[in-house]
C-alpha cells in the first residue's frame, strides 16, 4: 500500500511539474474537415487566443477524410502530453462508429474530454423558388412522393444528415439523402435548385437566409433561435421528437496528465467566453457551451446512445 500511494503521490508530483512547464513548444489543433466549415471556425477563433495566452504557436492541421475518422485516428496515435489536441463535430464522436466497421479508434476511450465549445440548431431550408412554402407541405409531398424528395447533406454521418434520417421516422415519410463532400457544395446546389432541401447548421446558411437565397422553414431547437426568430421550431410546426443541435468539441489523446489537462481546459474555456470569440459565434447562431470535461463525457454518452438508436432504428447504413 506504502508503495502504491507513494507511485500515485509521484504521478501527481510528475503532472504538476509537467503542467508547470506546459506547454514549451508549438501545440496542433487537429481539424478532421476542410477548412472553412463550422470546426474550422471553431479552431481558428480559439488558437490565436491561445498562442497569446501560451506565447507559443497553435497550428491548425485540417485532415479531412472518411466523415472525419482520419484526423480522429491521427489525434488518438499521439502523444497525451497536451500538444495535439482534436476539434471535431459530434460525427466522428457520436455517429460515425454506428455507421462504419473497422474504425481505428474508440470514441468513448480513447479520447480525455476538454469542453464542448459550442453548439447550434439545424434548420430546414429549401431553395427561395420552390413550392414547398411549410413543414407541413413537405410532409404532404412526401406521402404523395414517397423517395423522391431530396435532401443535400454535408455528408454521411454528419448531424445534418442523421435530423433527415429522424425526420424520417417521426414523420413516417422517406426521401433521397444526397450527401456532399461539406456543406458549401451543399449550399451551392441547394440555392441553383438541384437539390429539393436540407437541415443545415444553422450557422452556415443564416447569411444566405436573411439575403433571401433560401427559405427557412423549421429549426430543430426546442425554442426559436434569436438570429431567426420569425422561424418555429419543428415542434411548433407539428413534428415533435426531432430537437438536434450540432455541436463542436475538444478532445485529446487518452492518458493526459490531469494538471495539464485541467490547465488546457481553462485556457480553451477562457478562448471560448472572450468577448471576441463569443460575439463571432452568437452573431451566427451558436450557442456557447464551454462544459467542464465530466460534463461533456456524460453528454457525449447521451448522444453516442440517442443516435445508436436512430441509426439502428432506420437501419442506416453508409459503406
Amino acid at each position: 500500500m506504502k508503495k502504491l500511494l507513494a507511485a500515485i503521490g509521484l504521478g501527481f508530483a510528475m503532472s504538476a511539474a509537467m503542467a508547470q512547464t506546459w506547454p514549451d513548444k508549438p501545440i496542433t489543433l487537429v481539424v478532421p474537415f476542410p477548412p472553412g466549415g463550422s470546426t474550422d471556425q471553431v479552431a481558428r477563433a480559439v488558437s490565436p487566443l491561445l498562442g497569446e495566452k501560451f506565447k507559443q504557436t497553435v497550428l491548425v492541421d485540417n485532415r479531412a477524410g472518411a466523415t472525419g475518422t482520419i484526423g480522429a485516428a491521427m489525434v488518438k496515435r499521439a502523444a497525451p502530453d497536451g500538444y495535439t489536441f482534436l476539434v471535431t463535430s459530434l460525427g466522428p464522436l457520436v455517429i460515425t462508429p454506428h455507421l462504419l466497421k473497422g474504425m481505428q479508434y474508440d470514441p468513448m476511450k480513447d479520447f480525455d474530454h476538454i469542453t464542448v465549445a459550442v453548439q447550434s440548431p439545424n434548420v430546414l431550408v429549401v431553395p427561395t423558388n420552390s413550392p414547398h412554402q411549410s413543414v407541413a407541405d413537405i410532409i404532404a409531398y412526401q406521402k404523395a412522393n414517397p423517395g423522391k424528395m431530396t435532401f443535400a447533406s454535408a455528408g454521411n454521418g454528419t448531424s445534418d444528415h442523421l435530423t433527415v434520417e429522424l425526420f424520417w421516422q417521426q414523420t413516417h415519410t422517406k426521401g433521397i439523402h444526397v450527401p456532399y463532400k461539406g456543406g458549401a457544395p451543399a449550399h451551392t446546389d441547394l440555392m441553383g435548385g438541384q437539390v429539393d432541401a436540407s437541415f443545415q447548421n444553422i450557422n452556415s446558411v443564416v447569411q444566405y437566409i436573411k439575403a433571401g437565397k433560401m427559405r427557412a422553414l423549421a429549426i430543430t431547437s426546442p425554442k426559436r433561435s434569436a438570429v431567426l426568430p420569425e422561424v418555429p421550431t419543428l415542434a411548433e410546426a407539428g413534428v415533435s421528437n426531432v430537437e438536434v443541435t450540432s455541436w463542436q468539441a475538444i478532445v485529446a489523446p487518452k492518458g493526459l496528465p490531469p494538471a495539464v489537462q485541467k490547465a488546457a481546459h481553462d485556457a480553451f474555456v477562457e478562448a471560448l467566453n472572450s468577448e471576441k470569440v463569443r460575439n463571432q459565434f452568437t452573431s451566427i447562431g451558436f450557442e456557447m457551451v464551454a462544459n467542464t470535461p465530466e460534463q461533456f463525457a456524460a453528454f457525449q454518452r447521451q448522444e453516442y446512445d440517442r443516435w445508436k438508436k436512430v441509426i439502428e432504428a432506420g437501419n442506416i447504413t453508409i459503406e
